[in-house]
């Protein structure tokens, strides 16, 4: 059914590669050999959230998408927002590096510091509205946020998006599609811990400049 591990990077890594496109390129790199094919197991895709996804601050909650792409053949990098990257946080996880191809469609369930990988070939080819719908009611849980490949990926689709709470997008690059090339349907994560920070006082001020100085920056009306 495949083989989980969990790695702890130490703080030197959190300090170079703050951004969840700097981790997933590092990894990407450590990880996928030179000339492999982008749907191929050799291929790892990587979801990776900021140091400042799950903090008090306003537009923070992203995740990265990072793979060789189906669509180029170069490296892609694809950005997703909404509740999942979050609750990936609260789950006690930064982020997932995915390799191989399971033998059969699986899903990643993770919650409270724990992962589990578990059977989805009942959720193979279904529309990604009823999927969350179903690994809700079978977990028993209707908070739970799930991020997925749909029907197109597993097609092969090169251009696949991640779906997360039905209407958030990683739509560029084609990362569903490597998702679906590895049998896994989806990620499914719960948690009760909202990440602790250093200066909780100065990240609410931090925030607060930024809501108060949006409309007079650069990037006001680029629809943040």
């Amino acid at each position: 059914r495949g083989n989980l591990e969990v790695e702890e990077p130490d703080e030197v890594f959190y300090r170079k590669y703050t951004g969840g496109s700097a981790m997933g390129a590092y990894y990407l790199l450590k990880h996928t050999p030179s000339g492999s094919d982008p749907l191929g197991p050799k291929n790892t895709l990587s979801l990776m959230a900021g140091v400042v996804t799950g903090a008090p601050v306003s537009g923070q909650s992203r995740v990265t998408a990072t793979a060789k792409s189906p669509v180029t053949d170069l490296v892609g990098d694809s950005q997703g927002g909404g509740f999942w990257p979050a609750e990936l946080k609260a789950a006690g996880f930064d982020g997932i590096v995915i390799h191989g191809k399971a033998e059969s469609p699986l899903y990643l369930w993770l919650h409270d510091g724990e992962a589990e990988l578990r059977d989805a070939t009942h959720l193979w080819g279904q529309f990604t509205a009823d999927v969350e719908d179903a690994i809700r009611e079978e977990l028993g849980d209707k908070r739970i946020h799930v991020l997925q490949c749909g029907p197109a990926a597993e097609r092969g689709v090169r251009f696949g998006a991640l779906i997360s709470n039905a209407n958030r997008a990683n739509g560029r690059t084609g990362m569903g599609t490597v998702m679906a090339s590895k049998n896994l349907k989806a990620v499914a994560v719960r948690g009760s811990e909202r990440p602790e920070v250093a200066d909780p006082k100065t990240v609410r001020a931090l925030a607060k400049w930024g809501a108060d100085n949006l409309d007079d920056s650069d990037v006001e009306g680029l629809g943040l």
